[in-house]
């Protein structure tokens, strides 16, 4: 089974509190976005992989494991390398999670990593949530979305949004999901990711002072687009500029090509724009 996880955009990311367990109450819209994706294949046991070869031909190097039982074996191909340990990649953590209370057959996952890391687009959580899919289907699992969302909030804060994969309001940590209409037919879309500047969400906190806004997110997102840029913001930009000057000038020159609204997504290093069409 082969699949394609894309990435996502934020529009609008509030710190609202901290949490006692350590983590924060956020509010954003989770947007998918398609023209950045990653390739990821599962197989059960002795099945073939037609992306194996492929991977093989045009990387140098694959990164592989195989689980201490024997049951899940993984590939992941990165054109900078693998610098993490595959069997911690989500994809993995995903079918050791259905494995502790499904009984599943030995398989094999597949990863080709395309979506930058640490740019706050949130491709190694959509490989996750698209994991739990695609376990769950080869496995006959017959897990429902919902149900599927439940196992994607423990692998992490984004990942339920991406086995709905349509605009969402987040809240909570991120995985209280609820269906938003937004109609952006009129705007083009556009993805820039810096090279170079990979930002960890733990590097991103540091220095965030939670806060509630003056206008609840879905006030903002409900008014004309020509006001979101004074009024849709993103918390995570005032402490990564300051770490990344030189990311607040990408944000100046995407309004300076023309953007109706720019921001960076998440907990940066990726912006997004929105330009009107004709």
């Amino acid at each position: 089974m082969i699949c394609f996880p894309n990435v996502k955009i934020n529009l609008g990311l509030h710190v609202l509190r901290r949490r006692p367990d350590a983590y924060h109450d956020l509010e954003t819209l989770f947007v998918p976005y398609t023209g950045i994706s990653d390739c990821l294949e599962v197989v059960t046991g002795e099945d073939y992989s037609r992306t194996l070869a492929d991977l093989k031909e045009r990387y140098s190097s694959l990164a592989q494991a195989v689980s201490p039982d024997g049951k899940l074996m993984i590939t992941i191909a990165r054109k900078e390398g693998v610098d993490w340990d595959p069997l911690q990649d989500l994809t993995a953590r995903a079918y050791q999670l259905l494995a502790a209370e499904h009984k599943l057959p030995p398989m094999k996952i597949f990863l080709e990593k395309r979506s930058p890391v640490g740019a706050g687009l949130g491709g190694g959580s959509a490989d996750g949530a698209m994991a739990l899919c695609c376990i769950s289907e080869l496995a006959g699992l017959g897990l429902t979305d919902g149900q599927l969302a439940s196992y994607a909030a423990r692998l992490g804060s984004d990942c339920p949004f991406f086995i709905y994969n349509t605009p969402m309001l987040g809240s909570g940590r991120g995985e209280v999901l609820e269906p938003f209409p937004l109609d952006l037919s009129a705007y083009r879309l556009e993805v820039v990711v810096p090279e170079g500047v990979s930002i960890s969400t733990a590097q991103a906190y540091r220095g965030i002072v939670p806060r509630i806004p003056e206008k609840p997110l879905r006030e903002v997102l409900q008014q004309d687009i020509s006001t979101w840029e004074k009024d849709l913001h993103n918390d995570f930009e005032r402490t990564v500029f300051a770490a990344y000057p030189s990311l607040a000038s990408i944000k100046e020159q995407l309004y300076t090509s023309g953007a109706v609204y720019a921001a960076m997504s998440g907990s940066g290093s990726a912006f997004f724009a929105l330009y009107k069409k004709g």
